[in-house]
């Protein structure tokens, strides 16, 4: 089922790159075929769902400046940049499109340049002008991204052996449904957790990726493949006994001897549990999850003094990304080198770690230690 399922989304995914690719090649001929195929294999179904909406959006700005998208020049990309930078805001062509962000903005000039490559065309991004565009553009917008919020074990102001404060996984769990449901958000609060999974990693797991229990309790789960790792050398991840336990309660409750780990679980009206389905559940649905738990912790009244504006401003800071966040915070926190914790996340860049703990780092570096010495002074 699974392959057939992957069979199909891979021809949908060729079958949109082609469509898109052949209406920008001259002729409406495929120049080269088998490169569009190779990317439609190459790339993961993010990034061709990205490729796909950003030529779309492209597409609608060349029709905006009465430009054929095949005749677009290094100009008319650099007037793009300038227009989702807020540089210019005099044509109406720029007041129709959003402002964005510098990362974003260069997304969508590699997916551009890339899509006339393939086209046959000349790339117009390839231009010097557009590269300086581009970098006025970070210039001027900044390049530090918004980050998700950390979603730590025990919380933000607490050191490690405190009791839980605030939002945290352990009040997450603590407000989890005692139903199957609630079994299902345990299992997938915990294994996020131990293993710092990304959403597509999570939604992922298969039942025969888990490995144990062993004497003490613990397993280990197979990451075949990830989002650093197209190429399926696969990782392994520890899986404490607490979490072994949690998702041996929801295959229980669910009836899953096989097949997807994480599903959906589907409630009548009242809110009571129906059924298990069968497939997958949907990386987007791991967000609405820790949304809803958030929610849920507020209403029983397991988040202290925390008002509803704090609380609405956590919801919206909160991702699927989150507890990969406070991993790392909690990991700083405890003092792990950074090799060991890139190893056993499965980072590659250092710099995404440090800037997920460059707070905690602050509250901890000598500044920090100086201003407390002297605070009583």
């Amino acid at each position: 089922m699974c392959s057939s399922l992957a069979q199909t989304a891979s021809a949908v995914a060729l079958d949109g790159l082609v469509d898109e690719v052949r209406m920008l090649s001259p002729k409406r001929q495929l120049v080269d075929p088998e490169m569009v195929a190779a990317a439609a294999r190459a790339w993961s179904p993010n990034t061709i769902r990205a490729f796909l909406s950003d030529l779309r959006l492209w597409d609608h700005w060349c029709r905006l400046s009465a430009v054929q998208t095949g005749a677009a020049t290094a100009q008319t990309v650099a007037a793009y940049v300038r227009a989702l930078s807020g540089e210019d805001v005099a044509s109406d062509a720029a007041r129709a499109v959003e402002i964005r962000a510098a990362a974003t903005i260069a997304r969508y000039l590699v997916h551009i340049g890339w899509a006339y490559r393939m086209a046959g065309r000349e790339d117009p991004v390839a231009s010097p002008l557009v590269r300086l565009e581009l970098k006025a553009a970070r210039k001027k917008l900044g390049t530090r991204q918004i980050q998700a919020k950390g979603i730590r074990f025990k919380g933000d102001d607490i050191d490690l052996d405190g009791p839980p404060s605030g939002i945290c996984l352990a009040t997450l769990i603590k407000a989890c449904r005692k139903d199957m449901m609630g079994a299902r958000d345990e299992a997938l609060l915990r294994v996020a957790y131990d293993t710092g999974c990304r959403r597509s990693e999570l939604v992922a797991i298969d039942v025969q990726h888990i490995d144990g229990p062993d004497g003490e309790g613990a397993g280990v789960l197979l990451i075949p493949r990830s989002k650093t790792d197209r190429e399926g050398q696969g990782a392994h991840a520890y899986l404490s006994p607490a979490t072994m336990r949690a998702i041996e309660r929801w295959r229980d409750l669910g009836h899953i001897d096989k097949g997807p780990l994480f599903r959906r679980v589907e409630t009548h009206f009242d809110g009571s549990v129906r059924t298990v389905g069968q497939g997958a559940l949907y990386g987007g649905t791991v967000t609405l999850i820790y949304k809803r738990l958030v929610r849920r912790a507020f209403d029983k009244k397991l988040l202290g003094a925390m008002g509803e504006k704090d609380l609405e401003r956590w919801v919206a800071a909160v991702s699927s990304h989150s507890i990969r966040v406070g991993v790392a915070q909690d990991n700083l926190a405890a003092g792990e080198a950074l090799p060991a914790i890139m190893q056993a996340y499965r980072w590659r860049n250092a710099d995404s770690v440090m800037r997920y703990g460059a707070k905690l780092v602050a509250k901890s570096g000598s500044s920090a230690r100086l201003a407390k010495r002297f605070a009583d002074g």
